[in-house]
């Protein structure tokens, strides 16, 4: 005779399966977990080879080859936003997917920047800088753990109406990297200075597990009249990016970090009306 309890049949077998969380602020498709087919495996590929750009940094910073180590990380944040969308074309998801991804942001958007931002400026002061470098990395994946903890719950408030909740690995890690943009753009050491590196680096990881509602791609979609005039922006844009890279990233910043309090100001009117 069985001593376990007996299994209650109201319940699924197993917990429903969802795809890789590269994009927050769509529903994921749940399903039955997957064997890893050819198929599973493009997705989870992608997210591998951008486990590998954001280590890779990581390796350029030790060399103190600093532009190369920061492309890494904006390589690795382009791959991260390809895979989820990827295994949605080809109806790929798989819980693998999704923990691998969730891996492969905590190691590329926290500790690969966290170590490289400490090598180029907060090992000057090496231990206030390492509590600053912690204290991101921490942070990251506290907000990665936080969302893998709600993946499965249905009342997201921010979500539901379109915001994210708190500021995005990927961009966490992208704008951490903003006082290294003016001092390659400009050359000044004032940019370098560890004390304000590490209270910056302090304050992106606060806003990173912050419950604040933040800009999603849902919120920030164009109307029909001015996707024509998106598309021209982002043509110049990314002529900026080649021309001027370094201004053009710290234009980016500035330009997301503006976005901020309209977010706030967007959701607290889309609140009221619901």
């Amino acid at each position: 005779m069985s001593l376990l309890p007996p299994r209650r049949t109201d319940e699924p077998e197993e917990r429903a399966r969802l795809g890789p969380k590269a994009a927050e602020d769509e529903t994921p498709v749940m399903g039955r977990s997957r064997a890893l087919t050819l198929r599973v495996m493009v997705p989870n590929a992608i997210t591998a080879a951008a486990l590998c750009s954001g280590l890779t940094g990581i390796r350029f910073a030790i060399s103190e080859n600093w532009g190369a180590a920061v492309i890494a990380i904006i390589v690795a944040g382009i791959l991260d936003g390809m895979d989820g969308r990827v295994a949605r074309a080809l109806k790929a998801q798989s819980r693998f997917g999704a923990e691998l991804d969730s891996l492969a942001d905590s190691l590329s958007f926290g500790t690969a920047p966290a170590i490289i931002i400490y090598l180029w400026s907060l090992s000057v002061d090496p231990r206030l800088g390492w509590f600053a470098a912690l204290a991101f990395a921490i942070c990251c994946a506290l907000r990665l753990a936080r969302f893998n903890a709600q993946i499965d719950t249905t009342e997201q408030p921010h979500k539901s109406l379109g915001f994210l909740t708190g500021v995005p690995a990927p961009l966490g890690a992208g704008l951490a990297f903003a006082p290294f943009y003016l001092w390659m753009a400009t050359g000044l050491d004032a940019f370098r200075e560890p004390l304000a590196v590490g209270l910056w680096l302090t304050l992106i990881a606060i806003l990173m597990i912050s419950n604040m509602a933040t800009p999603s791609w849902a919120s920030l979609r164009p109307r029909r009249g001015v996707r024509l005039t998106v598309l021209a922006f982002v043509g110049l844009l990314f002529a900026a990016l080649l021309v001027e890279p370094w201004w053009s990233l710290s234009a980016i910043c500035v330009g997301y970090l503006v976005l901020l309090p309209y977010s706030l100001i967007r959701y607290a009117k889309v609140r009221r009306r619901v």
